[in-house]
């Protein structure tokens, strides 16, 4: 993977309350990004984008809550700064899911509608070549676990990527991004690439 080229490299927080957070912090690294693991409210200050990993939805969210991240977060938001949820922060990312009436917290950025585990339990973990021109001809091959699936986008939603199927795993509304999948484990730096790319649109 080479290293790009920044004047100012973007400062990225990558939520790390749960999930494979380091292998985000790894990734935006080997790209030239300053990355830092968030689990504080402090560690929110003076970043250029954030990213909030899988894991499981409803306990991220409570936690997010009791260390008082979810209203700095929402202030984050309402200034437009660069999102990008994998997982289970796609979820969170949402403006309604299928799991509403349980207490979920959410970041309600995306106007979505998102539907939890989609594709079974984790025995029902796969693993498939998606199609996303965003990122160019070449498919992505995109690791699926516990994964959701976004079952409505308002009309300020860009689709990014679908299954064969029409199932849409991949979407975009400005500076808010989201993926159903693990774009931090397959090895391909694309994913974080399109997201860095969102950020220096902000911040140049």
């Amino acid at each position: 993977m080479s290293m790009q080229k920044y004047n100012f490299p973007p400062r990225i927080g990558v939520l790390a309350l749960q999930g494979d957070f380091a292998a985000h912090i790894r990734m935006l690294s080997e790209l030239g990004a300053q990355a830092k693991a968030v689990r504080l409210p402090e560690h929110l200050e003076e970043i250029d984008g954030i990213i909030i990993p899988g894991g499981e939805s409803t306990t991220i969210g409570k936690l997010m809550v009791s260390y008082g991240l979810h209203e700095v977060l929402q202030r984050k938001i309402r200034a437009r700064l660069p999102i990008w949820g994998t997982c289970a922060g796609l979820i969170l990312l949402a403006k309604e899911t299928d799991n509403a009436l349980a207490g979920q917290p959410l970041l309600a950025c995306m106007d979505i509608r998102v539907r939890r585990n989609a594709f079974g339990s984790q025995r029902e973990s796969f693993e498939t070549d998606l199609s996303v021109p965003a990122l160019g001809e070449a498919p992505f091959h995109a690791f699926f676990i516990r994964g959701p699936a976004v079952e409505t986008v308002g009309p300020g939603v860009e689709v990014l990527a679908t299954l064969d199927d029409g199932t849409i795993v991949a979407v975009r509304e400005g500076t808010f991004f989201g993926t159903a999948f693990h774009p931090e484990i397959s090895g391909d730096p694309r994913f974080h690439e399109y997201f860095l790319r969102i950020v220096q649109s902000v911040t140049t």
